[in-house]
């Protein structure tokens, strides 16, 4: 008698949660790669931090710290976590990856975040957000002279 009187609430709780899952949940919808909007005002923004061997010192502490490890130490997008949860990252060593992008884009996804990517938000100060930007931008390996081959 004992055991019923736990059992059968519980299980009534079960229920009523499965039951419910199964009214609110939609199919999924597909996942896509699509970065969530950002603001034009942040797409605008300057960097006012000139890249330099010290800038890139600070970022480089930070990327080893929370970046590498999804990223890559050298930006290849082949870091351990991202490998083990089979995360499909973006190759900052092509310089191809960036061309498009703003360092306001830049710093707008390093501060806010950007799909499975957790925001680093108040952690890092400003500068050294930028100071990260610069370092992503750094990681880019430079095409040799008369290399003409289309990516």
């Amino acid at each position: 008698m004992y055991k019923a009187t736990l059992v059968l609430p519980a299980l009534f709780f079960l229920g009523l949660n499965l039951s419910a899952q199964q009214k609110t949940s939609a199919p999924e919808a597909p996942k896509t790669s699509a970065s969530p909007a950002i603001p034009a005002e942040a797409i605008k923004q300057p960097n006012p931090v000139k890249s330099s061997p010290e800038s890139l010192a600070r970022a480089k502490k930070w990327w080893g710290l929370d970046c590498a490890m999804c990223h890559g130490a050298g930006g290849d997008g082949k870091g351990d976590v991202a490998r083990d949860m089979k995360l499909t990252m973006v190759d900052f060593t092509d310089p191809a990856t960036l061309k498009d992008k703003t360092d306001g884009e830049l710093f707008y996804v390093i501060k806010n975040g950007n799909n499975d990517m957790p925001p680093e938000g108040t952690r890092v100060k400003t500068e050294e957000n930028w100071d990260l930007v610069n370092y992503v931008r750094s990681l880019a390996k430079k095409k040799p002279e008369g290399d003409t081959k289309a990516q």
